[in-house]
């Protein structure tokens, strides 16, 4: 499959969601002593599965996955299993698909520089699907981890030869080199500056915060944005990046925007991506089983996989 494959599928699943041609119960979401564990169940019309995952933030200094577990695809008729997936392969490519296809949208064609911030498995897919949706040619990364930057940049060098990619000293000199700027981190507290002139004209793609005590984003920004894009209704219940600005009155109901309403219906989106954009991912089960049955169907007829007999 090509990244870009991924990212059509992605863009289907947002007509789906916006459509209603789909049945996805809520999130199963169960934290424990710092470990949390995501139950993700969905239906479309003609395949279902659920996503189990568990997330283990200490994981990072055992040099284990933070994230891993299983998709579980059924077959719609019979409901019998039809394949078993890498959840974390799987949460890698499809989350990095959304923010590729975030900044399909919610950006110039013409940006040519990207910042990360949080240099982990999340980082390293949204950098290589960014470098798909745009030309991008200068890549700019900080993370707090510092001992772990150099085989990140090594590995992403591996996959993108031909750009240049940098080590920042500071979230404000990434600022200062970065057009669009990804954050995917685990962060309680904002990782950007409350500086205004540093976020201004700036295109956000925000991964990272996942829980209401997450937060990733300054209350600055919001005081920048006409609209803020979300990928699924329920980010405003999921995310500190839309609770906090909303309990406090930096955000209001009206310019929140899913993003299926705005990939179908908005019309002056070449205006728009003129200012300062912010597009907010949660995910959700109905992105897992778009890719998940991508990948079935193509290893299927590729009679890639290991048959197993139940």
């Amino acid at each position: 499959m090509s990244f870009d494959e991924i990212m059509d599928t992605i863009e289907e699943a947002f007509c789906v969601y916006g459509k209603k041609e789909f049945e996805m119960p809520d999130r199963i979401h169960i934290d424990y002593k710092n470990k949390t564990l995501l139950y993700m169940p969905c239906f479309l019309n003609n395949i279902f599965g659920t996503k189990m995952l568990t997330v283990f933030p200490e994981n990072r200094e055992k040099n284990k996955p933070v994230i891993d577990g299983l998709m579980l695809l059924n077959d719609f008729e019979t409901g019998e299993p039809v394949a078993i997936i890498d959840g974390k392969c799987l949460t890698a490519l499809r989350t990095g698909a959304v923010g590729g296809v975030g900044i399909r949208h919610t950006t110039p064609n013409e940006v040519k520089t990207v910042g990360l911030i949080g240099a982990g498995v999340q980082g390293f897919y949204q950098l290589l699907y960014a470098c798909k949706a745009r030309n991008i040619e200068k890549i700019t990364i900080f993370d707090v981890f510092k001992d772990k930057l150099m085989s990140f940049v090594e590995k992403l060098h591996e996959e993108l030869p031909n750009i240049e990619i940098k080590i920042a000293e500071t979230v404000d000199d990434l600022l200062k080199e970065s057009e669009v700027v990804i954050t995917t981190t685990t962060a309680n507290n904002p990782v950007l500056p409350e500086e205004i002139e540093l976020l201004k004209g700036k295109h956000f793609i925000g991964i990272g915060s996942y829980k209401p005590s997450m937060r990733e984003y300054p209350k600055v920004l919001f005081s920048l944005l006409n609209k803020v894009y979300i990928d699924t209704d329920f980010a405003k219940e999921e995310t500190g990046d839309l609770i906090f600005p909303l309990n406090n009155q930096l955000l209001f109901e009206d310019q929140i925007e899913t993003f299926d309403h705005f990939l179908r219906y908005e019309k002056n989106k070449e205006e728009i991506v003129k200012n300062t954009t912010f597009f907010k991912s949660v995910g959700m089960a109905l992105f897992d089983i778009a890719v998940a049955h991508l990948i079935y169907k193509k290893a299927k007829s590729n009679n890639i996989g290991q048959e197993i007999i139940l």
